[in-house]
């Protein structure tokens, strides 16, 4: 029996880096070049004065038409890369040119502050165990 993998949670371009090996993530980055006989992509992404790198493992969702300087939503899982720390294994790599990516933050930070309250107000409730 095949297990899917866990769901993936959004995360910036930036905080990728710092995630470990086999978590599963969604995250977005302008596609800045694209090496089909590698099978890697490099998403870039600017945040505050600093740019940022994020390294994708495209095998998967090959053929692809890439459209450099276009922005991408990826979702897969990190994975050591020899000499540059992270690298996404995408499982989906979308070309979300127009997307409002200010806005898309703005959502992002929306959704993790839903989910902190949640989280806060269930940690107080004893949850009901099954007995069959």
């Amino acid at each position: 029996m095949t297990m899917l993998p866990p769901t993936a949670v959004f995360y910036f371009p930036w905080e990728v880096k710092s995630l470990g090996e086999g978590k599963s993530v969604r995250t977005f980055g302008r596609l800045s070049c694209y090496d089909a006989d590698e099978s890697r992509a490099s998403l870039t992404c600017q945040h505050a004065s600093k740019e940022h790198h994020l390294f994708v493992h495209t095998l998967f969702v090959e053929p692809f038409n890439p459209i450099i300087g276009a922005q991408y939503l990826v979702l897969g899982e990190t994975d050591s890369y020899e000499g540059f720390g992270v690298m996404i294994r995408a499982r989906v790599l979308n070309c979300v040119d127009g997307v409002n990516i200010a806005l898309l933050q703005k959502a992002i930070m929306g959704q993790r502050s839903f989910f902190r309250e949640r989280e806060r107000k269930d940690g107080g409730v004893e949850r009901p165990t099954d007995t069959t």
